[in-house]
């Protein structure tokens, strides 16, 4: 994969290693870029491993119903907080929830989309929102502490909905700011 993504966009994801998930958490930074039980599978079997890491969840757990989707509220109220839960030694923050996951594989694409940036920890939100501040075109926002990560999560229910209904790519953009 990481060769097929160097052929495709080079020096935009020169940065990127080949590596297992074991790798991975040698990182100080680690991003969940899977699905909510897959995000808690992984935490369950590398907690040991992300001790004192940033770990980002960009999980929601949605159901999708005929034309929409809803949010499964876990309980702990969002997946980020069972994550934290899991990883009570790590700095577990949240972001990305809106961004339409197949713009992360359109580099060519501007992305324009304002990115929600959640956690307890501000050292790790604010290293999370100078990260999202690279990747042209997006915007980060400081959504302040965990417990607002349910509406992150909760909120891509909508916004896929929307995005299924009207048959279009839609991000968030937050105005006046």
């Amino acid at each position: 994969m990481v060769a097929e993504l160097t052929e495709k966009w080079g020096e935009r994801v020169a940065r990127i290693t080949p590596g297992d998930n074991s790798d991975a958490c040698n990182a100080d930074v680690v991003v969940l870029a899977v699905n909510a039980d897959a995000a808690l599978d992984t935490c369950r079997n590398f907690a040991e491993e992300l001790q004192g890491r940033i770990v980002v969840s960009m999980a929601n757990h949605l159901q999708r119903n005929g034309n929409e989707f809803n949010a499964v509220l876990p309980p702990h109220g969002s997946i980020a907080k069972e994550i934290q839960v899991l990883l009570w030694k790590s700095h577990v923050v949240t972001a990305f929830h809106l961004v339409p996951a197949a713009e992360f594989g359109r580099l060519d694409e501007a992305m324009e989309s304002d990115v929600v940036a959640c956690g307890d920890d501000d050292d790790a939100r604010n290293a999370l929102m100078e990260i999202i501040r690279t990747i042209p075109d997006l915007r980060a926002f400081d959504g302040g502490s965990l417990e607002n990560a349910v509406g992150m999560e909760t909120f891509a229910a909508v916004l896929l909905t929307i995005n299924i209904r009207h048959k279009v790519r839609a991000g968030l953009r937050l105005s006046g700011v």
